[in-house]
Parts: C-alpha cells; sequence; structure tokens
C-alpha cells in the first residue's frame, strides 16, 4: 500500500522541486513505512510505501525495477493474480516470490503496453512515466478500490492519491464545484455525483473506476478497459456442482486477499456476507498459524432497541454464532461509547476532503479501522458488496418473474415454502407479487416514500434552478421504465459513482490507519461467476439467497445460514448517540442557516421547518426519518462549504 504523487511538466521544463516538495509535504500525515521520491527531467514521482504483503518488503518503488532505466513507476496496488501473470510473462520460478506487485505491473506494460490494466485482478491505482514515448500512462482497477486524482494545467500535469496534496501546489485553484455539489445534494441514494470524474474541487478530477489513463504532448486521454460480464453463462450439471464452483472461486478470492505478514482483520456483522468472508478467512488463517481478529459495532449500554419486528440493530447472537461455529476468531464488540456521527464530523471531513452522506455508519466505519490499526493488522477484510455478488437472490422478484410466465406450480410451491420461512402467509405475498410483475396495472409505484423527497428540501430551489440539476438527473436517468432485479444488479454492480465513493472512503481510512481494506465479495472473477449463475440457483425452495446459504452448509451456523426472519439494522441507534449534544447541534445549525455563504447552497427554510419539528429532546425512533436525516446531513453539508468561504 503506498500514497502515491507526481507530476510531469508539459513545457520542457525539468519538474519544480517546489512542487515536489509540496506534494510530498502535504501527504505527511499518511501512515508510512518508507519515503521514497525520484525526480528526472519533466517527472517527479513519489511514494510514502505502508508494507502489507511479503513481497512489498524488497518495494523500491519509484526508483524503478526497469532494466533498460526508462520505466518509472507509482503504485498503489495488490494484485491477486500474481500466478496468472507469472505464467503468461514467462517470469522464472526463483524470481516470482521476491518480484513486487510494482514490478510485476511495469514487467505486464513492458509486454502489453495500453492493454495492461485489462490483465490485472486485484486493488490498484499506478502510474508509470514512460520516459521514451514521454508518456505518463495509469489506471485505476474495476471497482476502484484505491482512489487517483489529478490536475491539469498549461504547464504541468499532477496526480495523486488524495486531493490535498494537489490544493498544496501554488497554482492549483481551491474553488467548489457546484455542478458536483448540486448533484450531492439532490441524489436520493449514497453516492454523489453522475459525472464519474468530478470531485467537489471544480479544478480537480479523478480517473473513473476501470479507466487508463495516458498524458502525452499535453493531452489527457481517458479509456474504460476490460468488462463485468462473463463470457457465457454458466451451465453445471446439479445444484452441488454449483455450491462447489462457489466454494472454489470464493475461496480463492479470499485467500489472495490474506496475503500479509501483518495480522488480518475483519468487520463481522451478524449476517451471510460479513459471516461468509470470516469463516473462509479463519478456516484459511488456521494453516498458518494465524488467528482472524472480528471486529463489531454494538449499540451502547442504554440503548432501547426501537426497531420493528423483522429486524434487530443488535446482532450480537448471531455474531457470537458465528464466531463460535467456524473458531479461530478473536472475536471484539464496539460500541464505541460517547462517539456519535456529530462529534466525528470534522475528522471525517478532513479525512474524505468531502461531504458524505452515510453518518449513519461513519463512528463505527473509522472506529474499527482504527481499532484494526492499533493491533497490528495490515488487512481489514470486508463483504461490503455482497448484496449484488454472493448473497444476492430477489425472492419476490423471481416469483414475480414466475408469475409472468405463468408457472404456477413452481411459484405456488415456492410461495408456501417462502411464507413457511418468513412466517408471511400467501396472501400477503400475492399482492406484492402482482404489482411486481405488472407496475403498470398497480398504478404509480411508491417512489415517493419515506425519504424520496429529501433531496428536494435539502438544495436551495434558486440554486437548483441555477444549475439546472433535476432536469439533468432527469436526462441521465434513461427514463421512467421500472428496472428488473436482474438489470438493477449489473447497474449497481457497474455503477461508477458508486465506486468511487466505496474507494475513496477505503482508500483515505486505509492513509490514516495504515490498514487495507479488502472485500473479496467484489473480486473481478466472483463476479463474473455470480452474474453468470443462473437466476434459479439464487431463490430455491422458499429461500431467498438461496446459493450462499446451501454453500456454506457446513460453514456458518444454521441460526446464521437459514435466517430469514430477523435482519441486521445498523446506524439505527445514531441519534441516541446525538442526543446528548442536540442542543449544540441545533444551535449550529441556527447559525449555518443564517450564513449567507451556505443559505446560498441550503434549503434554510426547510431546515428550519425541520428544527422546529424535532423539539428539544428528539426521540431514537426517528433516527431513520427524513426530517432527522436532513438535519444531520444539512449540518455535514454547511460545515464543508464554510471551507469555501
Amino acid at each position: 500500500m503506498s500514497a502515491i504523487a507526481g507530476l510531469i511538466r508539459l513545457d520542457g521544463q525539468d519538474a519544480d522541486p517546489a512542487d515536489a516538495e509540496a506534494l510530498m509535504g502535504a501527504m505527511q500525515s499518511y501512515v508510512a513505512d518508507e519515503v521514497r521520491t525520484w525526480r528526472g527531467g519533466p517527472a517527479f514521482l513519489g511514494c510514502r510505501i505502508r508494507r502489507i504483503t511479503p513481497d512489498s518488503a524488497a518495494e523500491r518503488m519509484p526508483d524503478g525495477s526497469d532494466p533498460t532505466g526508462r520505466l518509472r513507476i507509482a503504485a498503489d496496488a495488490i494484485l491477486d493474480n500474481r500466478f496468472e501473470l507469472f505464467d503468461r510473462l514467462e517470469v522464472p520460478a526463483a524470481r516470482r516470490g521476491e518480484m513486487t506487485d510494482s514490478e510485476l505491473i511495469l514487467l505486464a506494460y513492458r509486454r502489453w503496453g495500453r492493454e495492461t490494466p485489462a490483465a490485472l485482478v486485484g486493488d490498484f491505482a499506478f502510474m508509470i512515466w514512460d520516459e521514451e514515448r514521454r508518456l505518463l500512462f495509469g489506471a485505476r482497477d474495476t471497482f476502484g478500490s484505491r482512489s487517483l486524482y489529478y490536475h491539469g494545467n498549461a504547464t504541468r500535469f499532477a496526480f495523486c492519491t488524495a486531493m490535498g496534496p494537489l490544493l498544496a501546489l501554488d497554482d492549483t485553484p481551491k474553488g467548489l464545484n457546484e455542478a458536483w455539489l448540486a448533484e450531492f445534494m439532490a441524489i436520493p441514494e449514497m453516492f454523489e455525483c453522475t459525472d464519474p470524474e468530478a470531485t467537489p474541487y471544480r479544478d480537480i478530477r479523478q480517473v473513473p473506476p476501470g479507466h487508463a489513463i495516458a498524458v502525452t504532448d499535453g493531452r489527457v486521454a481517458l479509456a474504460g478497459f476490460g468488462a463485468l460480464e462473463p463470457d457465457a453463462p454458466l451451465q453445471l450439471k446439479s445444484d452441488a456442482d454449483y455450491e462447489e464452483a462457489f466454494r472454489d472461486v470464493f475461496g480463492e478470492a479470499v485467500r489472495c486477499r490474506l496475503r500479509t505478514f501483518r495480522e488480518v482483520a475483519v468487520t463481522l456483522s451478524g449476517g451471510l456476507d460479513s459471516g461468509t468472508v470470516a469463516s473462509f478467512a479463519a478456516r484459511e488463517l488456521a494453516q498458518s498459524g494465524k488467528t482472524l481478529h472480528a471486529y463489531s459495532s454494538v449499540p451502547p449500554r442504554d440503548f432501547a432497541d426501537w426497531t420493528p419486528g423483522g429486524t434487530a440493530a443488535d446482532e450480537r447472537p448471531y455474531i457470537r454464532a458465528t464466531a463460535r461455529h467456524v473458531g479461530n476468531i478473536e472475536q471484539t464488540d464496539l460500541d464505541f461509547e460517547g462517539i456519535s456521527p456529530y462529534t466525528e464530523v470534522d475528522e471525517w471531513l478532513d479525512l474524505l476532503e468531502s461531504p458524505y452522506k452515510f453518518f449513519e455508519n461513519s463512528y463505527w466505519l473509522k472506529g474499527i479501522y482504527e481499532r484494526a490499526g492499533r493491533q497490528g493488522a495490515g488487512i481489514l477484510l470486508t463483504g461490503a458488496r455482497g448484496n449484488f455478488t454472493i448473497s444476492w437472490g430477489p425472492a419476490l422478484d423471481y416469483y414475480a418473474l414466475l408469475l409472468k410466465r405463468m408457472r404456477w406450480l413452481r411459484l405456488l410451491r415456492e410461495l408456501r415454502l417462502y411464507g413457511e420461512n418468513k412466517g408471511i402467509g400467501r396472501r400477503k405475498l400475492l399482492p406484492i407479487i402482482g404489482k411486481l410483475a405488472f407496475p403498470a396495472l398497480a398504478g404509480r409505484r411508491s417512489s415517493q416514500a419515506a425519504g424520496a423527497d429529501l433531496p428536494a428540501m435539502l438544495i436551495h430551489p434558486d440554486f437548483a434552478a441555477r444549475t439546472g440539476v433535476f432536469a439533468r438527473l432527469r436526462e441521465g436517468s434513461g427514463g421512467p421504465a421500472e428496472a428488473d432485479a436482474v438489470r438493477l444488479r449489473r447497474d449497481k454492480l457497474g455503477s461508477l459513482a458508486a465506486a468511487n465513493k466505496n474507494g475513496a472512503t477505503a482508500t483515505k481510512l486505509s492513509l490514516r490507519y495504515g490498514v487495507w481494506e479488502r472485500d473479496p465479495t467484489c473480486d473481478l472473477r466472483v463476479v463474473r461467476f455470480c452474474l453468470a449463475v443462473p437466476l434459479p440457483q439464487y431463490v430455491r425452495d422458499g429461500m431467498d439467497r438461496a446459493l450462499i446459504r446451501r454453500a456454506t452448509a457446513s460453514v456458518l451456523p444454521d441460526e446464521v445460514r437459514l435466517n430469514q426472519r430477523v435482519r441486521g439494522i445498523q446506524g439505527a441507534d445514531w441519534l441516541h448517540r446525538a442526543a446528548p449534544a442536540w442542543s449544540r447541534l441545533t444551535e449550529e445549525l441556527t447559525r449555518l442557516c443564517a450564513d449567507p455563504a451556505v443559505a446560498a447552497y441550503l434549503h434554510v427554510e426547510r431546515i428550519r421547518a425541520a428544527l422546529a419539528g424535532a423539539g428539544r429532546e428528539p426521540r431514537p425512533e426517528l433516527a431513520f426519518h427524513p426530517e432527522m436525516r436532513l438535519l444531520m446531513r444539512s449540518l455535514i453539508l454547511g460545515r464543508f462549504i464554510k471551507r469555501f468561504a
């Protein structure tokens, strides 16, 4: 793991040492075991190296390993298909164990040039200075697991893992990108902007996930590479074959992500995704005599669970069951007493260099990273993308498909079994399935459910009109057609905007705490496998998420594996945590509403109305109410906007 930075002069001048010093000086707070730089002619490259994998002990970039001395690389990378690359590139057996990932990328570039990124599997962002071609070339992995930003003008192009160092350059403007901000406020989902190259700063761009960048002759060119889609649908002989294939593919994805000489940690909830990741990892680590450290966020002691039936804010019974059943797991509950989303806002704004929407989970995300780093972990495993890969299986959507295809016998059998598993009668299920199968007959879908109008409340109407944000978002939506579950899944996995958000969060937490987040549920090979599996494998015998439930029969305890009645709900305690500081929070929002710099962007009248409705002591059960979310998001945005005043 490395924080990387660099620049090239486009005017024929040598790289300015002052620019190099500004870039590296702004990265001093990032965890590193060694700092290395290189400067030659118009180019400068720098790395703050954090050694994670065994081979990284020999890492010497950006000095380079190219025998001609004409290639230099700055890479923030862990490759997961090393053995495949060794074979394809004919690397001698004696060299394989000691070859670093940056050397392997350079070797691939010498063979394949600009086609190199499509051959790589793993988490990576890199830049190569090709002196002979006067070319700066780099790429960011398919899922954007590592961030890569840049700024260019007529005389210089600069890049970095983070935005702050680019802003430290004297001639980088620090203006707010209003188009980005308007979309951030107008989009109801967690991602920020439909332009995958945009950032909150007007003159800083980012390389989109799954894209390569080439800078030559003063021109910047971006090009996508690779594809998520499998070559062909998977057709195996039996259910058992699919289950075995799942274990093979996923087991390899987990195994690759254990490649560290440091400790290995995992975020463990009571669900299928994190439990499956933890179980595969713990069994693998046991073979090398290492223990898996599991961290679980739990509510504080004085929290009363208000969540409705079928949900649970406290997942400890399921967490305990997984840890006990799997073994070789040292599991720790973290209640983060005295910490709330309100107390963490400035730290998150500093860390992300951007506003954010996921405040309900912010305190425990950062807290787990901090604990893992303090206990010597180099890798933090998660199952964050599992809902659309390994544990996908939307039963009601599948049943709607059976209804449309008039597969009555199978539908009735599935509904009976599903009702038994979920504790729901068939009479309640049929109307729901009918609306999914024939939405036009059901009238307007409930797209205006609680929270759907949040963006309209948050953004100032004049600012929305001036930027044309709602018209722009409607144009990019592709029309009002209903999305089926299969298409929605592909859209989510292929979303560059979502990948940007996830990658930026993971990268910047790693810079702060020296721990690399790795998610085997979005390994490229796992994703392609899951997309190739036929839909009936995912819903079977009244079970949603059926493939993972069957494939983990000997791995997870049945109370977790077969649980279809209780769903963990994270962040339900955020308002309870914030309550002791509520008067300070409301006072700050009142001041922000009176600040002209903030009032030009935020819908202050709506914020004042929400403040009046919230009262002096908000009830914890309003944690997911749109008005409460409006207030917290407004505060985060207000503080960020004031940084530009």
